[in-house]
């Protein structure tokens, strides 16, 4: 039977699973927005067996293993009310999983995932920590786990054992992660060793050996670095959180004798990957990786202490290979699977049989394959959206295009595949954050949705995202409705000049800070847009500081006190700009229709950012649509509301820009 049929087979119970083939056209909106049947595999140490997660159409996620030599799977977790989440090895024999309810709205839930290990024959399951929720559970029996704030560490440690590192976080409140405990867990036992770390310790990384030898700590607005070595812990470098310095760097992974792979700038604009010699305190001068017009955002691939390659994301991901081996085997998957952007996952035995492949690209979702080295074979074992037709999603590319004061913005451009040089309606899709990367190449919903629709979706990178240099992410700072919305505005009309876009059919949508930055494009560029989707959007700057008696808000005091002033603005020295660039205040200025819509539990973006500016907005604009998820926080969790709220984005979107409004 073959790989996928088998994982098929176990999920629906049938004994032979039927061919899975997306309908002509656009797919329905279900497609894109429930939740995915397949999401995600991993190969066990010895490549030997694989772990994937697999449901039924509207079903629990459950865990199953499969022998990759006898082809043979079998069921080893399910839950009737939750879905596996997370999964890693512990070893070739054991698993150890958490989980999370996807059917569930933010505001249903209380986290706490659990924590669980399983054998991959199914024998030997234990429950390690407590999950929020679980029935039939007595207190005696709660008492023997551990607490539910026990978390995955989600690092691979030695696997050669039945332990595992984990986290518990202790918590101050919403927001306020005072530090983190690593613990040394038995999965079999249930016992666990606390490690002793320097202070309040935030993050830790394990070396090659699978043992704690870096932990992170944060005391105020800085971030220490320290090193294990023996029993004591010696701090490495510090540095402001958000400023960077001389000694700012992200320890990626440990190399030989005391090399740490490192990103850092040294003094440039964009970060790149070099050896740091702990002992010494110094970095070599030339990187081992750097990506040009990017920061470096990746993972390295080490084994047996050799530094292999290295996965890295600029556009979109993708894989250099410093091995000849490695880079003979990624020419010939890549030869079997063209057009896809290929990402091999190696198991920890670099001369394992198997390797895992996850095969993507702007149109396709991912796919998930095994290759066998000595057959020579590939061959697919699920995939995350099967009913997704590749030939009905647009096309994808990273532009650039220079802001009004000369600034090169790069800008995500998706295009549908029938566009044929015509100008079309466009979406301009503004990220959340806003100090972040906003868009990668590759298959993404919401994105292809609206081109599968017939529209156009630019998503620029303004000032202030982050992986394109320290310049362009400082340029956004306290710019705020100001610059950091003239670079979305001068992306409009990029988009006019090149003929892709109809100056006549454009709308602006975000959700958070997009949802933000929506309603400042409404109020500073009316012209530009006929239409706004705002989702989870702020609207009054000076209630993220100052929160509201009602709701409980999850940014920290410290995130308040020692970044945001710096980045957003100061609440006392920048109030008057604060009141010209918050939509609360500027409502009267929005003519144009708009779409709300807001979770009931967000506890980033609290209702009330929206309940007000609902009602300021109506009192001068009849032309407002409301939505309200009561059980929902800050985004759309439940794949019902999700499927509702991209119905209605259809619905508006239609009237205002597409063919429903369109005006001959």
């Amino acid at each position: 039977m073959l790989l996928r049929a088998t994982l098929f087979a176990i999920a629906t119970g049938l004994a032979v699973a039927p061919a899975l083939h997306a309908a002509p056209g656009a797919p329905p909106v279900e497609a894109f927005f429930e939740n995915p049947a397949f999401t995600g595999a991993l190969l066990s140490p010895s490549g030997k067996y694989l772990a994937a997660k697999i449901a039924k159409k509207g079903g629990r996620s459950m865990l199953a293993v499969l022998d990759l030599s006898t082809r043979k799977g079998v069921p080893v977790a399910y839950f009737e009310d939750t879905d596996i989440n997370h999964v890693q090895w512990v070893n070739d024999q054991r698993l150890l999983f958490d989980t999370a309810d996807l059917s569930a709205a933010a505001g249903q839930i209380e986290y706490g995932p659990g924590l669980y290990a399983v054998n991959r024959d199914g024998s030997k399951f234990r429950q390690l920590a407590l999950r929020t929720g679980t029935p039939f559970l007595s207190r005696a029996d709660a008492d023997k786990l551990l607490p539910w704030h026990t978390f995955m560490l989600r690092q691979d440690g030695a696997q050669d054992s039945d332990s595992v590192y984990v986290q518990d976080y202790q918590m101050g409140g919403p927001g306020d992660l005072r530090r983190i405990n690593l613990l040394q867990l038995n999965t079999l036992t249930g016992r666990t060793q606390t490690v002793s770390g320097p202070g309040d310790a935030k993050g830790w990384l394990l070396d090659q050996a699978g043992q704690p030898r870096l932990a992170i700590t944060h005391a105020e607005a800085t971030v220490g670095l320290h090193l294990r070595e023996g029993e004591s812990w010696r701090k490495l470098a510090s540095f402001n959180n958000h400023k960077g310095g001389a000694q700012a760097m992200q320890v990626l992974a440990f190399g030989d004798g005391s090399i740490l792979y490192v990103a850092a700038t040294r003094g440039r604009d964009l970060s790149a990957v070099y050896r740091y010699d702990s002992a010494s305190g110094k970095l070599d001068d030339a990187p081992v990786v750097e990506l040009q017009g990017y920061d470096f955002h990746g993972s390295l691939v080490i084994r047996g202490g050799k530094l292999l390659g290295v996965h890295y994301l600029r556009d979109g991901e993708g894989t250099v290979w410093l091995d000849p081996a490695m880079q003979a085997l990624q020419a010939d998957i890549d030869q079997r699977l063209p057009g896809l952007v290929n990402m091999i996952e190696l198991p920890r035995d670099p001369q394992a049989e198997n390797v895992l492949v996850r095969a993507f690209s702007d149109s396709q979702p991912a796919i998930y394959l095994v290759y066998n080295r000595s057959s020579k074979t590939l061959e697919r074992v699920g995939e995350t959206r099967p009913g997704i037709d590749p030939a009905a999603m647009g096309v994808q590319e990273q532009v650039k295009y220079a802001a009004r004061d000369g600034l090169q913005v790069p800008a995500m451009l998706t295009v549908p595949r029938a566009a044929k040089g015509k100008r079309l309606p466009m979406v301009v899709m503004v990220h959340g954050g806003p100090y972040l990367r906003g868009s990668t190449w590759g298959w993404e919903p919401q994105v292809q949705f609206l081109a599968s629709r017939g529209y156009v979706v630019l998503a620029p990178e303004f000032r202030g995202s982050t992986g394109f240099g320290g310049k362009h992410f400082r340029s956004g700072w306290k710019q705020w409705g100001l610059k950091m919305q003239d670079d979305i505005a001068d992306a409009v009309q990029w988009a006019v000049a090149q003929g892709y876009a109809d100056p006549q059919r454009v709308c602006i949508m975000g959700a958070s800070y997009g949802g933000y930055a929506t309603l400042m494009g409404l109020v500073n560029d009316p012209q530009l847009y006929q239409c706004g989707v705002n989702y989870l959007g702020v609207t009054d700057i000076q209630l993220l500081y100052r929160g509201h008696w009602w709701y409980t808000s999850d940014i920290s005091e410290e995130a308040k006190r020692f970044s945001m002033p710096d980045m957003v603005g100061d609440p006392v020295k920048d109030a008057e700009q604060f009141k010209a660039t918050s939509p609360i205040e500027q409502a009267h200025r929005i003519t144009r229709p708009v779409l709300l819509a807001y979770g009931g539990q967000d506890k980033r973006v609290p209702l009330v950012h929206g309940t007000r500016f609902r009602d300021a907005v109506r009192k001068t604009n009849q032309q407002v649509e409301w939505v309200e998820y009561p059980e929902e926080g800050h985004g759309w969790q439940n794949p019902k509301n999700r499927i509702d709220f991209w119905k209605r984005v259809e619905k508006f979107l239609d009237q205002h820009i597409g063919a429903g409004g369109k005006k001959e």
